[in-house]
């Protein structure tokens, strides 16, 4: 039977929530409220946590999935000491507060990721269960487990609904990612009503059928019956476990549990006054605790306390005693790692004949490999085709942990948050890679890449009409557009084989900006001038004899070699134009105003650029008079060598653009 403290932590639980979301007079006091229960039980008798070292490597982690419910996990980090101040959680969904209406990784001390989109937070919990199973193969040794966590996720109804939670927990299965515990909310309500309205399948079923053990938790108010469901779940050492709790969203609120309302809208003044009657919470006053309740949750940290330092002890011996692997380890942490590359010769002409930049890619790939060991990663089933295979590092599997190639299978949206995943683990540099069309499927995962700030690498190859025979669906348009668009995200497209080398430079000593390159399935020349100054994102390829040019020509990609054709056909009759190259345009204009006039100088009005994809938002560097070569429809099924010259996208066209202006 649970202790009258641990009732009375997981009652401050649920007031510290409730007080918070109707002082905002907005948020979602279901979750908290219903899921208090579970989530004080993990996180006081489970998991090994410090919030005196939130970077601890062998920390236990947890996602809150359900990133609606917030104020749940702040009400847990202000209780267990991570920072959040009672004053913070009077802030709560204000502007500029350390608690925003869904947590926010790098925002908030003690969130692990940043949760909003529902099933998000699955998918990425799974990508820190495959990089735990990694590293513990690559650095755990006989009496020294020095990696041995366990990574614990929590969702309800919303996520289980989601299509990327079917895509990550189908691929957890497959991969007995046994240290991934899921522990389900399973209140019945959705924001409509009763999710009988739209959801009637067994997600027991469902998970066994994944190859997940599966516990039920009949009443999710009985802590006892939780954290015996727990250590069940962390038995099994050959299967993830999901374990389904029975709750009552909005538990404790006579007038609002277990109804939809209590989801998405505060309780109302009368209602938290009679939740605090009805837990029996003497003080009325707003997020007042006793002192008991910290007491209670400093003694728990204390322990953890002794378990980091433990720990530590079994890591400085581990490192005595295997030094090459503590050397290795060191490797894998090392942020600057691949600094190194700038100088390295090899690396940035690793190719000298006519390649596609997709087979540049995988050569680059398969170089750094033996330079920078963490790599770890793989792609939608299509490694063969978007070249991302590491040649002898061998294949992530359930069997072979140590592998250091995924395999995401036809599982897009899911790869990239798992990318994620592994990528707020730490110690792994993890890229994904797709065809560029699909990266419609990868966006939404991106963007949280962004706004966690993580730098996880995109290699999204078959970048355009170039395609050919497969046709419209398979020849991208709109999408560079679309990632271009995105704050703090870099996106390149090379031209040829050194420019590819920035992209991967870029993408490897990026801390804080996910990278994507977009290669060329065709075969395109490598081309005099290019190198490092493609690491500014725009530079000028070849230039005019001229002070001032009589024309600027803006190319990426495949059709940078359109335009210093264009350049030798305009100076034939007289027009000398430059040539500038943009793999990069965010990077570009990241650069100082003075570089960028240096490049595009303003009192040059004639500009052409090319690109064979969508022409929306070239305006910013041809301004209202220049003309962009690109593509206006979707493609078409045929050669890639009839394509261009039937889209009009050719020197010529170029060329024509440029006396169009003069």
């Amino acid at each position: 039977m649970a202790k009258e403290i641990d009732v009375k932590t997981i009652n401050a639980i649920r007031i510290l929530s409730a007080d918070a979301i109707q002082k905002a007079n907005s948020g979602h006091p279901g979750l908290p409220l219903g899921a208090a229960p579970a989530a004080y039980t993990l996180w006081s008798k489970v998991m090994h946590h410090n919030p005196a070292d939130t970077a601890w490597e062998n920390r236990d982690r947890f996602i809150l999935s359900g990133g609606h419910g917030s104020m749940l996990l702040y009400s847990l980090l202000h209780l267990f000491g991570y920072g959040l101040t009672a004053e913070d959680l009077s802030q709560f969904r204000q502007f500029g507060s350390l608690t925003p209406g869904h947590p926010e990784y790098r925002h908030t001390a003690g969130v692990e990721a940043t949760t909003g989109p529902l099933g998000a937070g699955m998918a990425m919990a799974v990508g820190m269960a495959m990089a735990e199973k990694h590293l513990a193969s690559i650095f755990n040794k006989p009496e020294y487990p020095i990696v041995d966590h366990y990574t614990y996720v929590l969702g309800g109804d919303g996520c289980m609904m989601e299509g990327i939670s079917y895509e990550a927990f189908s691929l957890a299965g497959t991969l007995g990612l046994s240290k991934l515990i899921v522990l389900y909310d399973s209140n019945n309500i959705s924001i409509e009503g009763g999710t009988d309205i739209a959801f009637r399948e067994n997600v027991q079923k469902r998970f066994e059928a994944f190859g997940f053990q599966t516990l039920l938790v009949e009443d999710g108010n009985d802590p006892d019956a939780v954290l015996k469901a727990i250590e069940e779940a962390k038995a099994d050492t050959t299967r993830p476990s999901m374990i389904e709790i029975k709750t009552k969203i909005g538990a404790g609120c006579p007038a609002k549990e277990g109804k939809a309302s209590a989801h998405g809208e505060p309780l109302g003044v009368d209602n938290v006054a009679a939740l605090r009657q009805n837990l029996g919470w003497e003080d009325e006053t707003p997020f007042a605790v006793p002192q008991d309740v910290y007491d209670n949750c400093a003694a728990v940290n204390a322990e953890n306390a002794k378990v980091e330092e433990a720990w530590k002890e079994l890591f400085a011996s581990w490192r005595a005693a295997f030094p090459e692997l503590a050397e290795l380890w060191d490797k894998y942490h090392d942020e600057s790692s691949a600094e190194a590359l700038l100088d390295d010769e090899t690396f940035w002409k690793i190719c000298d004949a006519p390649e596609a930049t997709r087979n540049v890619s995988g050569k680059l790939i398969n170089y750094v490999k033996d330079k920078i060991p963490n790599l770890f990663g793989g792609a939608a089933d299509l490694a063969p085709s978007t070249k991302t295979n590491m040649k002898d590092r061998g294949d992530f599997s359930k069997e072979t942990p140590e592998g250091s190639n995924l395999h995401f299978g036809v599982r897009e949206l899911a790869m990239t948050a798992i990318g994620n995943g592994i990528r707020l683990h730490g110690g792994l540099r993890s890229f994904v890679s797709t065809f560029f069309v699909f990266s419609d499927y990868v966006k939404p995962m991106a963007r949280l890449s962004a706004i966690m700030q993580l730098p996880l690498t995109y290699v999204l190859t078959h970048d355009s009409i170039g395609v050919g025979e497969d046709g419209p669906t398979h020849q991208p348009i709109e999408q560079l557009a679309m990632f271009r668009a995105m704050p703090n995200f870099y996106t390149f497209r090379p031209a040829d084989a050194a420019e590819t080398a920035a992209a991967w430079y870029c993408a490897l000593n990026s801390r804080r900006t996910p990278v994507a390159m977009v290669l060329s399935r065709q075969n395109l020349p490598q081309l005099a001038g290019s190198g490092k100054n493609a690491l500014k994102g725009g530079y000028i390829l070849q230039d005019s004899e001229k002070e001032t040019p009589d024309a600027i020509l803006i190319a990426t990609g495949s059709e940078v070699q359109l335009a210093v054709e264009a350049k030798e056909k305009l100076k034939a009759e007289g027009i000398d134009a430059r040539v500038v190259s943009m793999p990069c345009m965010d990077l570009f204009n990241d650069q100082s105003a003075e570089y960028k006039e240096s490049v595009l100088p303003s009192n040059v009005t004639v500009r052409v650029a090319a690109e064979a994809l969508s022409t929306f938002g070239w305006e910013r560097y041809v301004g209202l008079t220049g003309k962009v070569v690109g593509m206006t429809t979707f493609g078409a099924s045929a050669p890639a060598g009839k394509l261009f010259p039937y889209f009009g996208i050719t020197a010529d066209a170029i060329v024509a653009a440029v006396k169009e202006q003069r």
